[in-house]
């Protein structure tokens, strides 16, 4: 056989078992995933690997690469509180009602808030009718970037909006002008979500 067509095929091998390290569970992407193979394998999950940590410095890399998404008038008012110690953790758990033993392995728990008065404003004045609606559109697009970003790194999320904004004000020291929007589970799946039907196109676009 001609030792080229060997040394081809050989090198061929090598670039796709490279390209992705998975497991049963998922708890591996590829070093380079696709921005589809992001989306496709995203999932909310609600059971989480004890044994699996996440660290300060990952956390950081995480939330750094959320600041790039789009904010009116680059006005960024989304700000995110981050429970990482055991204490912290034990008492964001006590606060998102039903969700508690779905993210109670999580090794962490980020709580996302907007400022109010920012986003849908200009010089101090409301702009349109939806106000500080653009503030929690905002914030809606930080967590996309955040839980996209996450899933590209390895990582798991689930999106709770049950949660007890007062209690969580008091212990991270929210500002009363920030409204506390969501409490985001970050960890590694302990087992492969399924994936919920999603609607037929045409319910969702109109094309004029």
């Amino acid at each position: 056989m001609n030792k080229n067509y060997v040394f081809g095929a050989f090198m061929a091998l090598l670039s796709l078992s490279s390209c992705y390290n998975g497991n049963s569970n998922g708890n591996a992407t590829s070093a380079n995933p696709s921005f589809d193979d992001v989306i496709t394998s995203r999932r909310s999950v609600r059971k989480y690997d004890a044994s699996k940590k996440i660290s300060e410095a990952e956390v950081r890399d995480l939330i750094k690469a959320v600041q790039d998404a789009p904010s009116w008038a680059n006005q960024q008012p989304t700000k995110y509180y981050v429970a990482i110690s055991p204490e912290k953790l034990a008492a964001v758990q006590d606060m998102v009602g039903g969700n508690k033993e779905r993210i109670k392995d999580a090794p962490v728990l980020i709580v996302s808030t907007y400022e109010r008065g920012k986003s849908g404003f200009f010089q101090g004045e409301q702009s349109n009718e939806v106000g500080d609606g653009w503030g929690a559109y905002d914030n809606g697009l930080s967590n996309c970037y955040l839980i996209l970003k996450a899933r590209a790194m390895g990582f798991d999320t689930l999106i709770m909006g049950m949660r007890d904004a007062d209690k969580l004000r008091e212990l991270f020291s929210i500002p009363e002008n920030e409204t506390v929007m969501a409490v985001i589970s970050l960890g590694y799946r302990a087992e492969e979500p399924n994936r919920p039907e999603r609607k037929n196109l045409d319910e969702i676009v109109k094309i004029f």
